[in-house]
């Protein structure tokens, strides 16, 4: 197989965990105005913004015809919420199977780029002890669209003056595959993407990389 020149990797589920902070702080939020919220309805938030997240945490209740003013508002409730979560991550929250994928892929000159809608990567990626590691960062704070809007993507890609067909993607929300797939790459499939079966691969461990790009 001919090796891809590059990889864009999406943040949170893939690289580091992040899923358990995010759910606190939308429950958080959820409960101080009175509205359901559990892990199967954090689920359907993967891989979407915060905005759209809010919204559909709202859609069936009477803050779903709120202003955009005070919408906004809640979501940077959340956010503050979240990032102060955030704080108490560290490098162990990087898995020793995680990096040493990715510092055998950087060896390899194997080109690598963070895909993520999340405005907190680089926050992220500092607490774990990544900050600088990848040679590209294309996140929420530099597209208008989230997956699976292709945007990241292809930002990512530009980045790192690399054509999108020559780039793979990997992910684990079916949105982001959808999204990969849009911009003319293709996709490793994990965690709860590989339930979807749309993954041009499918793995169930980080190292299974290797077996693709070496």
């Amino acid at each position: 197989m001919e090796i891809q020149k590059a990889v864009i990797f999406d943040l949170d589920g893939v690289i580091v965990h992040t899923d358990i902070y995010h759910y606190r702080a939308w429950k958080e939020l959820a409960d101080r105005l009175g509205v359901p919220f559990d892990e199967t309805a954090n689920n359907r938030l993967r891989g979407v913004s915060r905005m759209e997240s809010l919204e559909i945490i709202l859609e069936n209740g009477e803050f779903s015809r709120l202003p955009a003013t005070e919408k906004a508002a809640l979501a940077d409730r959340k956010n503050e919420t979240y990032k102060a979560l955030l704080q108490a991550m560290s490098p162990a929250d990087l898995s020793p199977e995680v990096r040493g994928t990715l510092e055998t892929l950087r060896k390899q000159g194997v080109r690598m780029a963070i895909g993520s809608s999340s405005r907190n990567a680089g926050l992220i990626l500092e607490k774990i002890g990544l900050e600088g590691f990848f040679d590209a960062v294309s996140d929420g704070n530099n597209i208008t669209n989230s997956k699976p809007d292709p945007e990241v993507f292809l930002k990512a890609a530009g980045f790192l003056c690399v054509r999108p067909q020559d780039c793979i993607v990997v992910e684990d929300a079916d949105a982001g595959i959808e999204a990969a797939h849009r911009a003319g790459m293709k996709a490793v499939a994990m965690g709860d993407a590989v339930r979807a079966g749309r993954g041009d691969w499918n793995i169930a461990f980080f190292p299974e990389l290797l077996s693709i790009f070496l």
